[in-house]
């Protein structure tokens, strides 16, 4: 099963709210996922990123690839470095 940390959109018409999650790369944007790992909501200015850094990690351990969107999330958080330091 490839798994995949992307956003799985919420909110109301024009009014943006994603959560990030692990979801099997099948699965539809919306449809089913693995776990919630964090929020971000591009609607406030600066946008607000909300991670659970522990369970990301983790996940990206696992294997679990993120999408481009997700990655520059990760990248801005300093997750990304934390990784590549500990696989590395």
């Amino acid at each position: 099963m490839a798994t995949k940390i992307r956003l799985a959109r919420a909110g109301a018409k024009k009014r943006p709210f994603y959560q990030i999650v692990v979801a099997d790369g099948r699965s539809r944007r919306d449809g089913s996922f693995i776990e919630n790992v964090g929020t971000y909501d591009p609607t406030k200015s600066p946008a607000v990123v909300k991670l659970n850094a522990e369970k990301t990690v983790a996940w990206l351990e696992k294997g679990a690839q993120p999408t481009d969107t997700v990655r520059q999330l990760l990248k801005n958080a300093g997750l990304l470095h934390k990784v590549a330091a500990v696989t590395a």
